[in-house]
C-alpha cells in the first residue's frame, strides 16, 4: 500500500531538550481537546473544532487503528516539564518510493511563540532526512498563516510558490504557500 510506512520494528520515540515525541493514546484526550476545541488553534488545519471530548475520543481512536495498520505518522508533543500534551507534529502524505513527506503540525495556543514547534519540527526532519531516507520534505501553508510560515523558514525550507486552491478548510477551498527544504539543503538540528 502506497500510504504505509516502515520506519523501524516500532513506533520510534523521539527526545529534545524540553520535548517527547510519542505515538498519541487515548489518555491524551482531555489534553487534546483542550487546545482542539478552540477555534483559533484550529482556524489554520482540514478539521473541525472538537465541540466534546468524545470527538477528540473519537479522533484519538482513529489515529490509534492507524498506527496498527502502519498509515500514521503522528507524534504527539509532549513537553517535559509538564508532562502533558499539548500538541501533534506528523509526516502526512509519506510516500517512500519518492523519498518525500509534508510536514504537518498543530500545538495549544498557550504555548505560541515559544519555539517548541521549532524544536519538534527540528527533531522530525533529523529523523525524516536520517532515518527514513527521505530527500524533501515539504510544508503546505495557508497564506494568512504568518506564524508557521515564520517557523518553516527557520527551518530552511524555500518557499516555492502557491498551490492554487489546494485544500478545503472550513468548507472553502484554500491557497496554500508551498514550502519544502531538500536533504543536501537541510543542516541537523539547525
Amino acid at each position: 500500500m502506497a500510504d504505509t510506512y516502515e520506519t523501524d520494528n516500532h513506533f520510534p520515540v523521539l527526545e529534545t531538550e524540553r520535548l517527547i515525541l510519542r505515538k498519541l493514546t487515548l489518555a491524551d484526550a482531555e489534553d487534546m481537546f483542550e487546545y482542539a476545541s478552540e477555534p483559533m488553534v484550529s482556524r489554520f488545519v482540514p478539521w473541525e473544532v472538537h465541540k466534546s471530548v468524545e470527538d477528540t475520543k473519537a479522533f484519538l481512536a482513529f489515529l490509534t487503528e492507524s498506527y496498527g495498520k502502519k498509515r500514521k505518522l503522528t507524534w504527539a508533543i509532549e513537553l517535559k516539564s509538564e508532562g502533558k500534551m499539548i500538541g501533534t507534529i506528523d509526516f502526512i502524505n509519506w510516500l517512500p518510493k519518492r523519498h518525500k513527506a509534508e510536514l504537518a503540525y498543530i500545538l495549544s495556543h498557550n504555548y505560541w511563540g515559544s519555539g517548541l514547534i521549532l524544536e519538534a519540527a527540528k527533531s522530525l526532519l533529523d529523523y525524516g532526512f536520517q532515518k527514513m531516507e527521505l530527500n524533501k520534505v515539504e510544508a503546505p501553508i495557508m497564506l494568512d498563516n504568518f506564524q508557521s510560515q515564520r517557523v518553516v523558514e527557520k527551518l530552511g525550507m524555500q518557499r516555492e510558490g502557491v498551490a492554487r486552491q489546494h485544500m478545503i478548510i472550513n468548507g472553502e477551498f484554500v491557497d496554500l504557500a508551498m514550502y519544502s527544504i531538500l536533504k543536501r539543503e537541510y543542516v541537523s538540528g539547525s
